[in-house]
């Protein structure tokens, strides 16, 4: 490799941030190892507050001439970079897996794509985007969207590029500048979107990518006074420092945070589909937010239910998340297996049972971690009440439908909640009484970008998706026009 070059699964990927359409380089750098085998894949610029400043000040140069840049041509430009996605597919997806760990499968079939997708749908969202006009008294009420400023954009490393376009994506279409700033454990596929970008022609300083570590470059950005908004996924702690930090300049912050979702399990339930998607809560190793990591059964049906998820999830076949036969791959970092180890073995030591798992998978070494479904686990214990964010369940029964969303709604998170259920009454009752963004009912995953997406409680705040995605990334104006008071140039 070059200087400035890393080759990682054959790709060239350059190291240095994206800066006003430059690259540029830091004079400290910071190590991106894989987690599949350790190996360390490069040396990526470590950005700081200079790095910031410069992102900023590109940013702010670059949204005048943006902002008015007619929105055909914007989702033009857009659909663009989606052209240019579906390019580099094969190139993206390999390089995200080795820098992540997920299933090269899922990145291949799922997840690139729906990289391109974001951009394709909000250049044509932005098409559509309107309001109807309304009258007060004979007086026009014209509703529009106006650009809101240079947005910072923070991503976490369990879906870097999806998540990261899913920020940018609207907040380029609305009108904005963008700095992104990827997380440290995964930022190769930002630098792929910086190149894609460019080759698209989208202007110089309309979208940077500042690379570093949070307490360093994410905190001098989110403090920035330049800054119009700030979206941040992650933990709970980072957006309550980064609320503060945007509290100083009443700057506008949307948060998607932890989750600790529940599955609800009933008797009437199809239990050959509930199972089914109990076990795919282990999805890309258990790192994922809206993961239904609480299953709650019904006791009739519990020993039943307990039975076939661990025949099932015994048969998932854990290693090189490369080889198409691979169900889970390695988790990211050594301090999260650590972190994700210490949850299990506080648990175990406060009279858990491993029904499933219950440890790091020797046999693979490395960050591999075993599939694990704990019972005798109290509602108010830690392994019930904290993300763990790694392939580790838990199951609780209950006897009524009362109790079911008790125990559903006893933490202090709010992002998702699954139900399986064959009672279309009790759905919507349940569904109802149930504090999550998001319910899915016999079924999970099933996102559409049209849609709002969110938390309640500690799981976020606001919403995006759709139209939501513009109120948040623009000031929305209300134009009110009398009838008279015109003068005639006929």
């Amino acid at each position: 490799m070059t200087q400035h070059t890393a080759t990682v699964a054959g790709v060239a990927v350059d190291t240095r941030h994206w800066i006003g359409g430059e690259r540029v380089a830091s004079a400290a750098t910071f190590t991106d190892e894989s987690p599949i085998d350790g190996r360390v894949l490069a040396e990526i610029a470590r950005g700081g507050q200079a790095e910031a400043d410069a992102a900023v000040a590109a940013a702010r140069a670059a949204f005048p001439g943006w902002a008015a840049t007619p929105p055909a041509e914007r989702a033009r430009l857009l659909r663009a970079i989606a052209d240019g996605v579906g390019k580099r597919l094969e190139e993206l997806a390999i390089v995200e897996t080795t820098d992540n760990g997920a299933l090269l499968r899922s990145h291949r079939r799922g997840v690139m794509p729906r990289v391109a997708h974001n951009f394709r749908f909000f250049a044509d969202w932005l098409d559509g985007l309107a309001h109807d006009d309304f009258d007060t008294r004979g007086h026009t009420n014209h509703v529009s969207w106006d650009p809101a400023g240079p947005c910072v954009l923070i991503t976490p490393w369990n879906a870097p590029l999806m998540l990261a376009t899913w920020k940018a994506a609207p907040a380029l279409a609305a009108g904005n500048s963008v700095i992104l700033k990827p997380a440290e454990w995964s930022p190769l596929t930002a630098s792929l979107l910086a190149d894609i970008a460019a080759e698209a022609g989208l202007p110089p300083g309309v979208l940077n990518v500042v690379q570093g570590y949070g307490a360093e470059a994410g905190n001098a950005l989110v403090a920035h006074p330049g800054v119009r908004r700030i979206s941040f996924t992650g933990s709970v702690p980072t957006a309550q420092r980064i609320a503060q930090a945007a509290a100083a300049n009443l700057v506008p912050a949307g948060f998607e945070l932890g989750g600790k979702s529940p599955l609800l399990v009933f008797a009437d339930a199809d239990l050959g589909l509930a199972v089914d998607l109990a076990v795919e809560q282990y999805d890309n190793a258990g790192q994922v937010c809206l993961a239904a990591t609480r299953l709650l059964v019904e006791s009739s049906i519990a020993e039943e239910f307990t039975r076939r998820f661990a025949a099932k999830a015994s048969r998932l076949r854990q290693g090189d998340p490369r080889e198409e036969a691979t169900d889970l791959g390695p988790n990211i970092h050594a301090r999260q297996v650590e972190k994700i180890d210490g949850f299990v073995r506080r648990a175990l030591e406060a009279g858990a049972r491993a029904v499933v798992g219950g440890g790091p998978n020797t046999d693979l070494g490395g960050l591999y971690y075993r599939p694990t479904l704990l019972t005798d686990v109290a509602q108010d214990s830690e392994i019930v009440q904290e993300e763990v964010f790694g392939p580790v369940l838990t199951l609780q029964t209950f006897d009524t439908e009362e109790e079911a969303v008790r125990l559903a709604n006893g933490t202090r998170f709010g992002l998702a909640a699954t139900l399986a259920t064959g009672d279309r009454e009790r759905a919507e009752r349940v569904t109802a009484r149930l504090v999550a963004g998001t319910v899915w009912v016999n079924c999970f995953f099933v996102r559409d970008l049209r849609a709002p997406f969110g938390g309640s409680r500690e799981s976020g705040v606001g919403r995006e998706g759709g139209t939501w995605s513009f109120d948040f990334y623009c000031d929305v104006k209300n134009t009110v026009t009398a009838p008279k008071g015109w003068t005639d140039h006929g």
